[in-house]
């Protein structure tokens, strides 16, 4: 099996290390943090597909922090709201619920600062990703949104993995395949 994947978007290239992420299968490992350059050719890619008018960007921790960012400068919102991980001892009546990714094992959960749900409730929402494959994140993120009575009117990312490239509800650049591993006797 190759032992990278060579990633398009637009007019950059990547090299991304295949990495096993089960006995059978595997993925392309696309890190955007740290890559100010994708993350800004990304953002402009996906201002242009994006519906208008909307009111805010949201993100999920961590990986997606630098697209939400760009995102917000470039369409002039001086605010996103990032989705974290777990309760933050500053944050006021944190509301949650429980995620599944396929890159984690455990079960993991996100966490809306109770000043930010009030910030986007009633609100017309953004809601971004550095990848979406299972939809699992996102669809947790749509949850902790709703509790916020915030409207998404779409989900983007720079890329698709595996059968997420075949949704028609989500907006994003390029696909990422999964790759399956052989077992071995």
């Amino acid at each position: 099996m190759q032992q990278t994947y060579e990633l398009t978007v637009g007019k950059l290239k990547r090299t991304l290390p295949i990495i096993p992420i089960s006995k059978t299968t595997a993925i392309a490992s696309f890190v955007l943090l740290g890559d100010a350059e994708l993350a800004h050719y990304a953002a402009v890619q996906l201002a242009a597909k994006m519906p208008l008018p909307f009111d805010c960007i949201v993100t999920l921790e961590s990986k997606g922090i630098p697209l939400a960012e760009e995102l917000s400068r470039i369409s002039g919102h001086p605010k996103f709201v990032v989705l974290r991980k777990s309760v933050k001892a500053y944050m006021v009546s944190p509301i949650q619920v429980a995620v599944s990714s396929i890159t984690t094992t455990d079960q993991q959960k996100l966490v809306l600062d109770g000043t930010d749900a009030d910030y986007l409730c009633g609100k017309r929402v953004i809601l971004v990703d550095d990848v979406i494959s299972t939809g699992g994140s996102l669809e947790a993120a749509e949850r902790l949104l709703h509790q916020a009575n915030a409207k998404v009117l779409a989900k983007c990312a720079v890329l698709a993995e595996g059968a997420a490239a075949d949704r028609s509800d989500i907006l994003y650049l390029e696909r990422l395949p999964l790759f399956q591993l052989k077992e071995h006797c």
